[in-house]
């Protein structure tokens, strides 16, 4: 583990939950080796202490329809006042916006977007980019495959 600032069982809580974030607590408590009070008491401490930020159900998006992944590397004209905040809160309000990293490079950000088909994109791209004040440049590239997907953190 890279963290050094929580114990081993705290780690052993936190890879078991990332594998079924709907374990019991019994459960758990087996499978890590202690007794359920303590292990209990260690998930809610991580919880509080923000290392565990909530639990959710991982969707097969292909059984919604949602086949296209797209990655935009996007930079921005930054003389105007608001345009890096326009642009960040345009970005968390957007369903399909999956994931979003101010980044260093070639671009000011990547974005991951999952959408049902090209004319989704399309109308992603040019109702909602092109129209945000400052985006000065939009390089799309679409996934042909996942090769890999995973959410779990390499503890």
């Amino acid at each position: 583990m890279k963290n050094t600032s929580i114990d081993p069982a705290s780690v052993k809580i936190l890879a078991e939950l990332q594998k079924n974030g709907r374990i019991s607590s019994n459960e758990l408590a087996e499978k890590i080796g202690m007794s359920a009070s303590p292990c209990w008491r260690r998930q809610k401490e991580l919880e509080d202490n923000g290392y565990i930020v909530r639990y959710t159900a991982l969707v097969d998006r292909r059984k919604l329809g949602l086949s296209v992944v797209c990655l935009l590397h996007i930079s921005l004209a930054r003389h105007e006042e608001g345009v890096v905040e326009q642009f960040e809160a345009t970005m968390r309000m957007r369903p399909e916006v999956v994931e979003c990293y101010e980044t260093t490079g070639s671009s000011d950000y990547m974005v991951k977007v999952v959408l049902a088909d090209m004319d989704a994109y399309h109308d992603f791209l040019h109702n909602v980019l092109v129209k945000l004040n400052g985006v000065a440049q939009v390089n799309t590239s679409v996934a042909l495959r996942e090769v890999k997907y995973e959410t779990a953190l390499p503890l």
